[in-house]
């Protein structure tokens, strides 16, 4: 990979975007090897949690690259959005929780990529925006979508719109972001909040991932059957009664994942 580097330490993977000369903006290239990595990271049992996080000081991801963008049409335009949102399609439905770390500038596709994530956290120079109506088009990676579910439609509507740009404070108070770090202690507090998810029974994680996906799209009761199947389906687990073992017992659980 050119455009994305990994690490893993422990249990927690490392994305990082590593364009810093263009702000990490996200090319053709740079989502090929961020969807051939997401697989692989998908199939491998020792990665429990994932951060993302942008590469430099200025970026998490500044948007597309505008170069690859000047050349659509109306026909190469929807081929370019399906396959954006294909990728970020693939960090949602990863099956393990995903962690936006976002270090600065999170523009249109960037901001997009964090909403893809399962929450965000933040740093104190971070910068968050949907700017695409300046350029005369509107979001294509989902964020007319996934903006409007985590801030509401209203408040979506209005960033979109305005095109104006909301600093990480202010995305806190909105519940853009879960929290804001200064910048130095950024990926220090993800890898915290990593650690903590890594110490659940990841059978647990991974349900309760997708138990609260599915209700985004079901209606409450439907939702609460879901939620009740797959309650059972971890009760059938070893994990649960280690779990509960471990508490009657007074004892730190250690959860096989079986």
């Amino acid at each position: 990979m050119e455009n994305i580097k990994f690490s893993l330490e422990e249990n927690t993977g490392i994305i990082t975007i590593n364009r810093p000369e263009k702000l990490n903006a996200l090319n053709e290239q740079t989502l090929n090897e961020l969807k051939d990595l997401l697989k692989e990271i998908k199939e491998n049992e020792s990665v429990y949690v994932v951060i993302i996080t942008g590469s430099g000081e200025k970026a998490f991801v500044a948007g597309a690259d505008i170069k690859e963008l000047n050349k659509l049409d109306g026909t190469t335009g929807e081929n370019f959005a399906r396959f954006g949102q294909s990728v970020f399609d693939e960090v949602e439905n990863l099956g393990k929780p995903v962690i936006a770390a976002v270090n600065g500038y999170a523009l249109g596709g960037g901001c997009e990529l964090a909403l893809a994530c399962h929450f965000r956290i933040a740093s104190a120079n971070a910068v968050f925006g949907q700017p695409e109506l300046k350029l005369g088009i509107i979001p294509g990676y989902g964020g007319t979508q996934r903006l409007a579910r985590q801030v509401n439609s209203g408040r979506a509507l209005q960033i979109i719109l305005t095109g104006e740009m909301i600093n990480a404070d202010d995305a806190e108070k909105i519940g853009l972001v879960n929290a804001v770090y200064p910048a130095e202690a950024l990926i220090d507090e993800a890898k915290k909040v990593a650690g903590k998810i890594c110490s659940m029974g990841q059978i647990a994680v991974a349900k309760t991932l997708e138990c609260v996906l599915a209700g985004n799209d079901l209606p409450l009761a439907k939702g609460l059957e879901t939620e009740a199947e797959l309650f059972a389906a971890c009760c059938g687990s070893d994990d649960f009664k280690e779990g509960t073992d471990a508490f009657l017992q007074k004892r730190t659980p250690h959860f096989t994942n079986k």
